[in-house]
Formats: C-alpha cells, structure tokens, sequence
C-alpha cells in the first residue's frame, strides 16, 4: 500500500497538459520585445512565457549584467574597425544605428499607447563619447569622426583634441592628467543610457494583463519535442513543486540567454546542428563615492585590449538604475564554464555533441590568444583593475570603488568550411525549415537592436503573415520608418528622431 501511495503521489506531481499557440522560453528583453510585437500585431494569438527563476529579467538584461549602453554605434569603436590602408569601415556602425532607431521608435508607440507610463524608468539621455590615447589611436579616431560624420546617422558628432573642452566634457577623466599625453574624443549628445531591467519588466507586467498571454515562473524547460502532429511539445517541471507538465504549442521561441543554446540542441533540429558556445564572464568596477558619481555624466568607450573579446571594450559608464545615477568602468572578462550566472558549470561539457565537437575544437585552436587573456584577466587582482581604470581616470583610488559581477555571455560558435569552426561575436537567429522554432544566440548588440532582430523572426517564421497588408499597416504604425534607410533620408531621420526623442522625454 505504500509503494502504491508513493506511485500516485509522483504521478500526481504531472500536471495535465496546456495548449497555446506561442511558447516564449527565457523572460528577458528578448521574449518581452517579441510578445509584446506579437500582443501588438495579432492580439487573439495565446502565449505563455516561461522562466527558470522567479523574477523576470534577473540574467542577461538585469541593468548590473549588461552593458546597458543603447547600443548605437555612436561611440563603440569595435563597431568601426580600422582598415590595413588606414581607412576606418563604418558599415557596421550604419546597420546598428539604423537598428537602434527602429526600437526607439516602437517603444515611443508603446509610451504613446499607454503600454509604458514613465519612458524615465529605462531610458535617459546621456552623451555617449570615444576617447583614445596615443598618437597611433588619436589618427584613427580622428579618420573614425571624419569618415562618420559624413553619414546621416552620425550628424552633430563632436571630435576635439582639445584639452580645455575635454575638461569640460569629462572633467573626471582629466583630473591630474599629464599635460603632453597625445588625447582625443568624440561626442554625441543624443546618445542614451538604456536599463533593459526595466524595460523588460515593464513589457511583462503589461503583457501579464491580458487574458491570452500567461507568465510562468520557477519553470525550467527540460526538454522540448515534435509531435507528429506538427506542433512542440515543451516539457517543464516546477522548481518548487517538482511537478511536471506538457506546453503544446504551434510556435516556440528560445530566447533563455546563456542556455539557448542547450535548449536548441533538445529540438533536434537540423539547422541546430554545428552550433557550439563559448562563455565568457566578467566584472564591472562600481563606484561607491556619491561625490565622484556626480562628476561624471557620460558613457566613454576606448579600444580594446589586444585580444580581448568585444564586449570586454572598457568604458566608463553613467548608468541610471532604480532611479539613481550610478558610475561603472569595465568590464573586465573572464572565463567560466557556465552558460548563465545563475548556471551550472556543467552547461559547457554539456553542450558539446558529435556535431558541433570540431567546429568547437577548430574555434578553441583558431583563438587561443583570447583564451590565454581570458584567464589572466580572471587572475586580476583589484589592484591591477584599477590601473586600468587610472587610463581613464588618474585619480582613481581602490577604496572609491568595489567588485560587481557582471552577467555571463556565451558566443557563438559555427561551421566554417575553411577552419572547421569559427568564432561569431555578435546575434544569430536559428530556426527551423518551416520556421516552427527559433532561437536567438549571441550577445552584443542584442538588446539594443531587439526589435528589429524580432520583427525579422517574425518575417521568417511567419512569411505570410507578414506578407499580409493588415500586418504591414501595423508594422508602419509601430516604426514609421520601416523599410527605409534613415541614413539616406536626412529629413526622414530628423522627423523621426525629434518624434521619438520628444514621446521618450529626451529632449
């Protein structure tokens, strides 16, 4: 009789199954933006979302684990490679400009809709800068400013060697700084400081308000399946019940950060198939001093350490989180086997397969000096982070600031047929033939260019709906640009960017 009891009390923990037309794994930036694009142009479609812990936006678009910059290429030097003859590529720089305007321009609807109340509450107007120091680095800035500042885009970008107008733009970085040290900077004022936390949080808590759109917490996806019926079936247990249960669903989304990738792999998707991971952490320095936080107000990127990944690009960095101004410099990169913060150390040995396993192997050969700078930087001292941070600022002192972990990031790793396997730094979606699954992989920009990234999954997995005049008045509606080039179009931008600027309060 007890075995027996036992029996129906773990079968008792398997919940009868749900059915919905769309199933958002991972509650971040990512699955906010697309359901609420979704809500927005079909608003009978049923979603559920569901995310491993118990608050939303809690890993990569938590405002202490991202770069939070709104990514714009304004000031991102990676974003503008300097050629062998000289010459700076801004091409790059051009798409994730266009990119960033396009998700201003969709939240500006959702602030004129009512979806947001308060635009303060993710987003502030903060000039974003370039600054570089060296001879060397001060030509290729000032090629950089010269060849940007001819775009669309890039109008009102500032470039000055000056030091008395450096000490005006960033009096902080100039304090105590020698007098014959070759310097130089750009500056736009329109640049923004973007808390993604908020943002997500603020998409979720509307979206939760609808009948037809469900939010899971505590959920972990175990394993995802086709049916033969066409639909997936997605297998979640509860974390504090243990209790187990089936999501049917026509579509899925896997938008879960570090674990998209692990998740793919359960399809059993052709197209996952190549697909490896590569983690890398990092660390921020966070200010402590209210006094030294207020001397500050923009976001100054430099170059990059040579080897280091992009995303390790150091700046120093306004951010306003919870209603406050805060000061970072970083981040400093490291490596860790997890794929999330709140990971597991297995997930790297875990993603590898027989058919990503030399694509991995070609990639890790490919890069070992990012390897090697990767674990010495996780071998820093705080000592050694704040000589770094003395490039930026020479007044810099050890007890004005502490350690903050930053989020993880995994990039991504695919076939190449000329190295096995290369090494991608930056997003890529991965969907099936028929467009009935898809994951976003990658990290930088992502966040920032969310909108546009999902708005172009929604054309690939949903073609004709999107081909639909209803669809393409809505889409007109919510981004009056799409599908013209801002850059182009210099009157177009400038009423769009004053429309936006205007419904975001950042005049």
């Amino acid at each position: 009789m007890l075995i027996l009891q036992q029996f129906k009390e773990v079968m008792g923990k398997k919940k009868q199954n749900t059915e919905v037309d769309v199933v958002l794994i991972g509650g971040g930036i990512m699955s906010a933006t697309l359901g609420a694009l979704i809500n927005e142009l079909n608003p009978d479609i049923n979603i559920e979302i569901v995310e491993r812990l118990d608050v939303v936006a809690a890993e990569s678009s938590d405002a202490w684990n991202n770069a939070g910059t709104g990514h714009s290429a304004l000031c991102e030097l990676n974003y503008t490679p300097e050629q062998a003859d000289g010459s700076v590529k801004v091409e790059k720089a051009i798409k994730i400009a266009e990119q960033f305007e396009v998700s201003k321009q969709f939240w500006a609807y959702l602030v004129e809709k009512g979806v947001i109340q308060n635009p303060s509450h993710f987003i502030r107007q903060v000039p974003h800068m370039s600054a570089v120091f060296g001879e060397k680095d001060v030509r290729f800035l000032k090629t950089r400013f010269e060849t940007m500042e001819k775009e669309t885009l890039f109008k009102g970008m500032k470039y000055t060697e000056d030091k008395s107008l450096l000490e005006q733009w960033i009096p902080l970085m100039m304090k105590d700084r020698a007098a014959n040290e070759p310097m130089a900077a750009t500056r736009m004022d329109i640049g923004t400081d973007v808390n993604f936390g908020a943002l997500t949080k603020d998409l979720i808590n509307y979206l939760r308000t609808k009948d037809n759109i469900k939010l899971s917490l505590h959920q972990e996806v175990k394993d995802i399946e086709r049916e033969d019926d066409g639909r997936w079936e997605v297998e979640v247990k509860d974390l504090k019940t243990g209790e187990k249960r089936e999501i049917k669903a026509q579509f899925v989304f896997i938008g879960a950060g570090g674990h998209s990738l692990l998740l793919l792999e359960k399809s059993g998707i052709p197209e996952a198939k190549g697909y490896g991971g590569f983690p890398v952490g990092g660390q921020w320095l966070r200010c402590t001093n209210p006094e030294i936080i207020a001397q500050h107000r923009a976001k100054v990127y430099g170059k990059a350490s040579v080897g280091a990944p992009p995303m390790s690009v150091p700046h120093l960095d306004t951010r306003y989180i919870d209603g406050k101004q805060a000061l970072l410099f970083g981040p400093y990169a490291g490596f860790s086997t997890k794929f999330l913060k709140q990971g597991s150390y297995f997930d790297l040995p875990a993603s590898i397969k027989l058919s990503n396993i030399k694509p991995m192997l070609s990639a890790g050969l490919d890069n070992l000096p990012l390897t090697k700078y990767l674990i010495t930087e996780v071998m820093k001292k705080p000592k050694d982070k704040l000589d770094a941070l003395k490039q930026f600022m020479p007044t810099a002192r050890l007890e004005d600031w502490e350690i903050e972990k930053a989020g993880q990031r995994v990039q991504v790793i695919k076939k190449d047929p000329k190295h096995g396997g290369v090494l991608e730094f930056g997003t890529e979606v991965v969907s099936s033939a028929d467009g009935s699954i898809a994951a976003l992989l990658g990290a930088s920009p992502g966040a920032s260019t969310s909108v546009a990234i999902m708005i172009q999954l929604l054309k690939r997995c949903f073609p004709e709906r999107a081909k639909s005049d209803e669809y393409r008045k809505k889409l007109r509606e919510m981004i009056p640009s799409w599908g013209q080039s801002l850059n182009d179009n210099p009157e177009l931008c400038a009423e769009i960017r004053s429309h936006t600027h205007h419904v975001l309060q950042l005049d």
